[in-house]
């Protein structure tokens, strides 16, 4: 962390912001923080602490040992008795970080970049930071901070030297989009598609839209939309706020078809024509060497190879080519940032060990991210085998949709299928009813498919691993590089 000081985040403006009561010496109300944090642990010297009360933990508990390891403030939800030192009394610590956040957004010069959608935020963030480093100092979200506690701990990061931040934003339900969207202020907003994400909560792919669309409610004045226009969904928002949207796609002009061809009917789901103002021509998919495109845009064309496999980084290129050209870049530099991006740990990570490749991509999993790495995996010599296990919050439609990625198990012809898990058993049913030879194995725990695949792995295999967070499959991962 910088030890430079948070601009504005005075002791008089934090107490304003967060509309609590300030209590402590009068005289250090104009002193600044140099940063904030609400894990006790990170607490650093001039630092505002935030005690956020957990499941397990309330982190009031640690008000006395964050004064002694150097805090200069913190805010609590109680009186404090004989305090080490100034506090802003407040009515949620949560709610009161939030708008502590969106304050020091909007006394920020920066641009912000948000992202968000059903597929691909991670690995479009990546993208798009790749390619504005070639021009900007870039802060970018870091790992899975993406949500309400993540979001305004990201912003709190911002210091002078960042030029633009690069905010992923994620969602489950109605109405935090609003609140994401407040705290960040986007001057360009990227949304990457409208899949079958959180219906549980959404109910179909309109609610999911509904959701995500909020954040155009909170973008700066003069804000940019950049969209998916091959996303049935997206081509509908072809103005927002009266302005133009920026549509990135597959060729120039065409019908749009909507999260690879199918709606909520099962039909082939066709919006209105979109203009593409970046699109692509001449895909070639190289199997693990990426994907090379012949990328068009209104400043130029140029040829680009993407290392990172799987035809949705060819997607990721392009809303950062959109994003790119909207922050001024040339098409060289945007060229040079495609080309330098890179895949993280637990998104498609090729890991090399004992001559077998494991593909680790199992940070999380839904219906089209899945299906994208049943894809990638099918481009590998030697024996193909997808490790698999449930995906959450599908709501009514869950176990045809776990049907049908086992159809794409089949389809793609790998050869072995270990899954686990209470829905998994679709998994295991859509593939051999499509392809009778793959190798299917069925378990309930995961803890048992994992002793079984150990047993059957040989070198020269490719082994995907991918499920949702909480089937806890990096254990799978740790356990093949054991």
């Amino acid at each position: 962390m910088s030890d430079q000081y948070m601009k504005n985040l005075t002791f008089e403006n934090i107490a304003k912001a967060c509309e609590g009561e300030y209590i402590g010496d009068e005289a250090l109300l104009s002193d600044r923080i140099k940063g904030v944090v609400i894990d006790s642990r990170l607490v650093e010297e001039r630092y505002l602490f935030i005690p956020v009360k957990g499941e397990k933990v309330d982190g009031h508990k640690f008000i006395p040992d964050v004064f002694q390891k150097g805090a200069a403030i913190v805010l609590s939800e109680k009186k404090l008795e004989d305090p080490a030192g100034p506090y802003v009394l407040v009515d949620s610590t949560t709610e009161a970080m939030k708008k502590l956040a969106a304050f020091y957004r909007k006394s920020l010069d920066i641009k912000v970049v948000g992202i968000t959608g059903s597929v691909g935020k991670t690995s479009t963030k990546e993208m798009i930071s790749s390619v504005l480093e070639q021009k900007y100092s870039v802060l970018k979200t870091a790992g899975n901070f993406n949500n309400e506690i993540g979001l305004p701990l990201t912003i709190f990061r911002i210091r002078d030297e960042h030029q633009v931040a690069v905010l992923e934003m994620g969602i489950s339900d109605f109405g935090e989009m609003h609140r994401l969207s407040a705290m960040s202020c986007p001057d360009i907003m990227v949304i990457t598609n409208i899949g079958y994400c959180h219906l549980e909560f959404l109910g179909d792919r309109d609610g999911v839209l509904r959701a995500k669309t909020e954040c155009f409610e909170h973008m700066m004045p003069d804000a940019s939309v950049v969209l998916n226009g091959d996303d049935d969904k997206l081509a509908t928002k072809q103005t927002v706020n009266g302005k133009s949207v920026v549509f990135y796609g597959k060729g120039q002009s065409a019908e749009s078809c909507g999260d690879n061809s199918q709606n909520d009917n099962g039909n082939k789901a066709y919006a209105a024509a979109v203009t593409r103002s970046v699109y692509t021509t001449g895909i070639q998919n190289l199997g693990f060497d990426g994907m090379k495109a012949h990328f068009v845009t209104p400043q130029g064309e140029f040829d680009a190879h993407i290392h990172i496999p799987g035809e949705h980084n060819v997607y990721n290129a392009m809303a950062a080519a959109a994003v790119g050209l909207k922050l001024g870049l040339t098409v060289d530099e945007i060229k040079n940032g495609i080309e330098a991006a890179k895949t993280i740990a637990g998104r498609t990570n090729f890991i090399k060990h004992n001559n077998m490749t494991i593909i680790d991509d199992c940070y999380n999993a839904n219906p089209v991210s899945m299906k994208s790495s049943i894809e990638v995996l099918s481009h590998a010599s030697g024996r193909t085998i997808a490790v698999l296990g449930d995906m959450g919050e599908l709501g009514s439609d869950e176990e045809k949709l776990h049907y049908e990625v086992g159809k794409a198990v089949g389809n793609d012809h790998i050869n072995a299928l270990f899954c686990a898990g209470s829905l998994a058993k679709q998994y295991a049913q859509g593939a051999q009813k499509t392809d009778s030879n793959v190798d299917v194995h069925y378990f309930e725990k995961r803890e048992d498919m994992t002793n079984e695949l150990l047993s059957y792995v040989k070198e020269g295999d490719t082994i995907l691993i991918k499920a949702s967070h909480f089937m806890e499959f990096p254990k799978v991962v740790e356990a093949l590089q054991a």
